[in-house]
């Protein structure tokens, strides 16, 4: 069993349900402290919700004469998983790493207690090969990325900004990859944007409706208007920004009842061509419009970043096609991850882990041969990104 293999095993045997940690991060800055990280834990939230968050940096030797600035890599993760599901379900017990068919299953295997293994074993060998390295290495981890994320990752990032440290350089170890290993990273991601719209009407008999005003019948040409807008056309990066209702909720149960309001839940996605002011005025605009009375709840989740080809994007696209020969693909599309909080940090954010075919499913599990070639991808960033400093 490899060095890799045995630690993703170590990790999904410790059940971690967010925002729990489980003990991994106190497993794993024991393996950090033995290679000269200083640990730090940042607990944060409510004692019903208490996350726990690792800030772990080996720094770098001062920079000699003549020699480029140190600088620092980070690989960012989450040790927290999302709930089994029903466990009747599972083939075997979601926290008991299991072996079937070349495959290694347990709930995180994917997403992302993998990765994490491949992060500190890379980290592990980059330094038994080079025991002083140009770079600065840094690992932070959180047990709130599959929660509300309020206490993990953006806690984190306050503190070092306040304390006047950034790294310039971050990995954060999604599973990012479709068919193989190394055949997508992301480079950005969308912003996402929810909007809580109130429109109020007046609630009547259904047999006097001059008596009344039906919110949902004076709502109804301003959401048509709504999802014919194009609100940008994307970049050569991102895809067009997208707006789309999720929940609307209107009447009291009785069908013979002219409702008094009607809610209306939706979500933007969107590219760095807009911005969450420019969108919330152009909504605005079609509800007066329309002449509706009503109010509108705006909920920032977070901000789109984009890192375009450079030290970072090179040194891992070169990694990757070191270890496995793709030509990987960059790509902004899917969700939002911490990516989006580590960015307001760190100049140069991507994306990198394993397939993620099956995140979040009952039997989760991931390809046992694909766990070393990811190691190896790390490892081999590091190299290049280390060599990028020599004098």
């Amino acid at each position: 069993m490899s060095r890799t293999l045995q630690l993703a095993e170590e990790l999904i045997s410790r059940p971690s349900v967010t925002p729990d940690d489980g003990g991994c991060q106190a497993l794993l800055a024991q393996r950090l402290a033995a290679l000269g990280f200083a640990c730090q834990t940042i607990c944060s939230g409510p004692d019903s919700f208490r996350v726990t968050n690792l800030w772990a940096k080996r720094a770098a030797a001062p920079a000699s004469a003549g020699a480029p600035a140190t600088k620092t890599i980070a690989f960012a993760g989450h040790t927290d998983v999302v709930p089994t599901g029903p466990l009747a379900q599972w083939t075997s017990d979601p926290f008991t790493p299991t072996h079937r068919d070349g495959k290694l299953y347990g709930r995180g295997a994917a997403d992302m207690k993998t990765s994490i293994a491949a992060f500190v074993v890379a980290v592990e060998e980059f330094l038994a090969a080079n025991p002083n390295p140009a770079l600065s290495i840094a690992l932070l981890l959180t047990s709130d990325e599959e929660g509300p994320a309020t206490d993990g990752t953006v806690v984190v990032c306050e503190m070092l900004k306040s304390n006047g440290e950034s790294p310039d350089w971050c990995i954060v170890g999604e599973p990012t990859s479709v068919q193989r290993t190394g055949d997508m990273i992301k480079n950005g991601r969308r912003g996402t944007m929810g909007g809580k719209l109130t429109v109020k009407g007046i609630q009547g008999h259904i047999a006097y409706p001059q008596l009344a005003r039906n919110p949902i019948h004076q709502l109804a040409p301003a959401l048509a208007e709504l999802t014919t807008i194009e609100w940008d056309r994307g970049n050569a990066f991102f895809q067009p920004t997208s707006w789309q209702v999720s929940n609307i909720h209107g009447g009291t149960g009785a069908s013979n009842v002219i409702p008094g309001t009607v809610v209306v839940d939706f979500n933007f996605r969107f590219c760095t061509e807009s911005t969450p002011q420019g969108l919330q005025e152009r909504v605005r605009a079609v509800l007066d419009k329309h002449g509706l009375e009503y109010e509108l709840q705006w909920t920032v989740g977070g901000l789109p970043f984009l890192t375009t080809p450079g030290d970072l994007v090179d040194a891992v696209r070169g990694a990757i096609l070191d270890e496995t020969g793709i030509q990987t693909e960059l790509s902004t599309t899917g969700g939002t991850s911490d990516g989006r909080f580590i960015a307001r940090i760190c100049p140069q954010v991507i994306e990198f882990g394993p397939v993620n075919a099956m995140i979040h499913k009952i039997d989760e599990h991931l390809a046992v041969a694909e766990i070393e070639p990811l190691k190896n991808i790390y490892r081999r960033t590091l190299e290049r990104l280390n060599a990028s400093l020599a004098p």
